[in-house]
């Protein structure tokens, strides 16, 4: 089985192309399990079709210690085994300390004994590397394999490479490695070639570029993934791209964050800077 963790900048939209990557998966006859590790709990709607996810968190709240594996994961598209960790109440305790709760109780649940069964389990995480709590799918051998959704926008790209100062680290005490960059286009102007240039820099590859479609938001506001929603919609090839290139990737190294002097730099030779 293995284990992929999507990081990215906040809003950068990790859950959507998680999502459809896993839709491109099981179209591909893989067996996936998604495990969100986002206080909203929305990294498994659009499998769902819907917000119909009790999170971990939730139950514990309001059924004590006695959980069923059934009762924090459900069946989502295509067969895909769908929890989330859930938060804590607003304003109250901490979202990274969640998900230790959350994926730690997953274990004792025994949702990984069927790991035979599956060929995937995906972490779609929150934000950028900030806390123990946020990395701990990159910790003790949860996930492997990382990819990190990007753009060509500043916020995105520094995050990005924050995001690699953290799996260097982890990297030097497990076998996490990076996979790639997942370009999700806003439209930037050289966005790609920026990209890849970062990508190169980082010592890593962009492993797709996805562009920028309304068809997106089309499917999201149904509830579905764009392979779900309109299968022959060319977007919907682009997340089968993607997902193909994951299945065959064997690109996987230890980063080389770059110094944010050198970031700045890079934004400047591509005129996005005066």
């Amino acid at each position: 089985m293995r284990k992929i963790a999507i990081y990215g900048k906040g809003g950068i939209g990790k859950s959507t192309t998680t999502q459809n990557t896993v839709a491109g998966l099981v179209e591909m006859g893989q067996k996936v399990m998604v495990v969100g590790c986002d206080p909203k709990a929305d990294s498994t709607r659009l499998l769902l079709g819907g917000l119909a996810q009790k999170t971990v968190l939730d139950t514990l709240r309001e059924e004590g210690e006695d959980v069923e594996l059934e009762d924090v994961r459900k069946i989502g598209f295509g067969g895909t085994l769908c929890t989330e960790s859930g938060g804590p109440e607003p304003g109250v305790g901490c979202a990274g300390r969640g998900i230790i709760t959350s994926i730690n109780l997953l274990e004792q649940l025994g949702a990984y004994a069927d790991s035979e069964e599956l060929d995937y389990a995906f972490y779609d995480v929150l934000g950028d590397v900030v806390c123990g709590g946020f990395a701990m799918p990159i910790r003790e051998g949860k996930a492997q394999e990382i990819y990190i959704v990007v753009s060509g926008e500043m916020m995105a790209m520094y995050a990005a490479n924050n995001i690699c100062k953290g799996i260097v680290k982890f990297a030097e005490a497990g076998g996490v490695r990076l996979g790639g960059l997942i370009c999700n286009s806003r439209n930037v102007d050289k966005e790609q070639d920026l990209i890849e240039e970062l990508a190169k820099r980082l010592g890593t590859q962009m492993i797709h570029f996805i562009p920028r479609d309304n068809v997106v938001q089309r499917a999201e506001i149904n509830r579905k993934t764009v392979i779900e929603f309109d299968p022959k919609d060319p977007q919907a090839d682009e997340y089968r791209a993607l997902a193909k290139k994951i299945a065959e990737n064997e690109l996987k190294v230890i980063p080389t964050p770059m110094a944010i002097e050198d970031l700045e730099k890079l934004l400047i030779d591509y005129g996005f800077m005066d």
